[in-house]
């Protein structure tokens, strides 16, 4: 198993902290895994296997009608004399789970984690039942430097290029030392589970639509879109839909956790603007698979893709910044204040170089400001903008 060393952290902290542990995330992207190395830390702690109770509720074997049923399953295990650490793996698959889940929590020796694939489990009941009383963990799938860990390989640079196209999901480690050729089968039976069982199960949806409008916005990474301009193209292309219907998927698809939204920032202003949103892949794989050989035309967008996915991964909310009329591509936000990242394949153009930096240079302020490429260069100043080898950033110590 790959050290989620940094998710693992948080399960550590929160432990027998009285709240519910929520560890969303899309499918596969190692939740259950995570689980499984947090079990292994309890037990090395001198936990004993009775005081662990770990349901997936995937499995066949946990077949609840309802959240009583449930309940009462995990009630029978306990009891009153020691501490219980409760795992219970895709519970939204059980009617009514908020029920079952707030029953164990108010027991004063239980602590309970929970895991889902869909952000409708943070929604409707459970958020007014627990509110206040859940911390959520937000998992991606496998970083740069997780995704190394995992190869006796210090060619950075070629792992970073397949990392590219082939993505983080956990699932992909195996195939690539094996058999290669599996990957694209792998990544189908996780979009083909994402769409059947966490977008159209809960939703009243078209198949064909959705997965024209799921390629349309994989093919638009790092561009800003709008519903209207998405509606008119499938339109055109003989999909008749509405800007009220793409609306609609666009929010199933960010729900999934298959998509992520980032939301435009007036720089000098220090407000948030009220239209046209870049959309960013939960994976650069799943884009692949989909995409097919047009995947690999835009590798520009693809780089600021993972960015994207980093910042998030270090506890940044990330808007996508306006300077009058240019554009920062990052914006990142934390207690500490703003970064500003700009990101590019190469600058050893000056005219790119020149372009690159104009943004950052006129944000009016003295936040940080990063430039990251994939040029092999030793890390350089311009009046303050930082540039950096993209690889080595994602290496580096947080």
């Amino acid at each position: 198993m790959i050290e989620r060393t940094e998710y693992l952290e948080k399960l550590k902290r929160w432990k027998d902290k009285d709240l519910i542990k929520v560890v969303t995330g899309i499918r596969r992207c190692g939740k259950s895994t995570l689980f499984d190395l947090f079990i292994n830390y309890l037990k090395e702690n001198n936990i004993n296997d009775e005081q662990i109770i770990k349901i997936n509720l995937e499995d066949a074997e946990y077949n609840f009608e309802n959240y009583k049923e449930l309940y009462d399953y995990i009630n029978k295990k306990i009891d009153s004399k020691q501490k219980y650490y409760i795992f219970l793996d895709e519970v939204q698959n059980v009617p009514k789970f908020q029920k079952a889940v707030d029953s164990l929590y108010i027991k004063k020796n239980v602590d309970v984690y929970i895991t889902g694939s869909n952000a409708y489990l943070l929604s409707g009941e459970l958020a007014t039942l627990l509110s206040g009383r859940y911390i959520e963990i937000k998992m991606l799938p496998l970083s740069f430097k997780e995704y190394v860990s995992a190869f006796d390989d210090n060619n950075y640079y070629q792992l970073f290029l397949n990392y590219m196209k082939n993505g983080g999901m956990p699932g992909n480690i195996n195939i690539l030392k094996t058999n290669p050729n599996d990957i694209d089968t792998y990544l189908d039976g996780i979009f083909s589970t994402v769409v059947y069982k966490d977008i159209m199960a809960r939703n009243k949806i078209n198949k064909a639509l959705l997965e024209s409008i799921i390629k349309f916005i994989f093919d638009s990474i790092g561009s800003p879109i709008s519903t209207k301009k998405i509606s008119d193209t499938l339109t055109s292309k003989g999909l008749p839909t509405s800007n009220h219907t793409v609306e609609k998927y666009i929010i199933a698809l960010l729900e999934s956790f298959l998509i992520y939204k980032a939301e435009r920032f007036d720089v000098k202003g220090k407000n948030l603007l009220a239209r046209d949103y870049k959309f960013f892949a939960v994976d650069t794989g799943l884009r692949s698979y989909l995409l097919g050989k047009k995947a690999d035309s835009d590798m520009g967008h693809i780089l600021e893709n993972i960015v994207y996915l980093e910042l998030l991964r270090r506890g940044y909310k990330v808007y996508v910044g306006k300077v009058d009329d240019l554009e920062v591509d990052f914006v990142a936000e934390n207690r500490d204040g703003l970064k500003y990242y700009q990101v590019a394949l190469t600058v050893r153009d000056e005219k790119v170089l020149t372009r690159e930096l104009k943004s950052l240079q006129k944000t009016g302020d003295y936040y940080p400001k990063i430039l990251l490429t994939l040029d092999m260069d030793l890390e350089t100043d311009y009046n303050g903008i930082k540039k950096i080898n993209v690889v080595d950033w994602l290496l580096e110590d947080k």
